[in-house]
C-alpha cells in the first residue's frame, strides 16, 4: 500500500482526475488499483515473498559463513605471520650468534698469528745469531791459521839462521809434530 501511495503521489495531479465514479470499471484508476493488487495477492498466492525471504536468507546464512571462514583464515594467517616473525627472530639471533663467533675466532687467529710471528722472529734472529757466531768462529779459526802459518814460517827463519841443517831439520820435525798434535 505504501508503494501505490508513493507511486500515486508521484503521478501528475490532472492523471488522477478520473471522469465518473471511483468504483466503476470505466475509471482507469480503479481497474489499475484492482490490477496491481490482484498482481500483490497471485504474489503472496505463489509465495513470492516466502521465496525471496528464504532467498535472501540464504544469501545472508552465504555471506555469514564467508564471513566465518574469512575470520578462520584471517586467524589461520595471523598464526602464519607469528611463526614466520618468530623464526626470523630465531634466525636474527643465529646470525647474530655466528657473527660473535665469527669475530672471536678472527681475534683469535689474529692473536695466533702474532704469537707465531713472534715465534717465526725469535727462530730468524736466532739463526742470525748462530750464523754470525759461525762466522765470526770460522774468521778467528782463519786468524788462528794464518798467525800459525805465519809464526812457523818466522819461526823456520830464525831457526835456519842460528842453527846448524841437522838441528833445523830436527826443530822443523818438533814443530810440525807440535802444531799437528796442536790442530788436531
Amino acid at each position: 500500500m505504501r508503494a501505490l501511495t508513493i507511486i500515486l503521489a508521484l503521478i501528475p495531479a490532472p492523471a488522477l482526475a478520473a471522469k465518473g465514479p471511483f468504483f466503476s470499471l470505466f475509471n482507469t484508476d480503479f481497474v489499475v488499483l484492482i490490477a496491481f493488487l490482484l498482481f500483490i495477492g497471485v504474489l503472496v498466492y505463489l509465495k513470492v515473498p516466502g521465496l525471496l525471504g528464504g532467498m535472501l536468507d540464504k544469501r545472508a546464512e552465504t555471506i555469514r559463513s564467508e564471513l566465518d571462514e574469512a575470520k578462520k583464515l584471517r586467524e589461520e594467517a595471523q598464526t602464519v605471520l607469528a611463526g614466520y616473525e618468530r623464526k626470523q627472530k630465531e634466525v636474527a639471533e643465529q646470525a647474530e650468534r655466528i657473527v660473535e663467533n665469527a669475530k672471536k675466532e678472527a681475534q683469535a687467529a689474529a692473536e695466533q698469528a702474532k704469537e707465531d710471528l713472534k715465534v717465526n722472529i725469535a727462530r730468524r734472529l736466532q739463526a742470525a745469531e748462530d750464523q754470525i757466531a759461525s762466522a765470526e768462529a770460522s774468521a778467528v779459526k782463519e786468524v788462528r791459521d794464518r798467525a800459525i802459518s805465519v809464526a812457523i814460517a818466522a819461526a823456520s827463519e830464525v831457526v835456519a839462521s842460528k842453527s846448524a841443517a841437522e838441528d833445523q831439520a830436527k826443530l822443523i820435525d818438533d814443530s810440525i809434530a807440535e802444531v799437528q798434535a796442536k790442530l788436531h
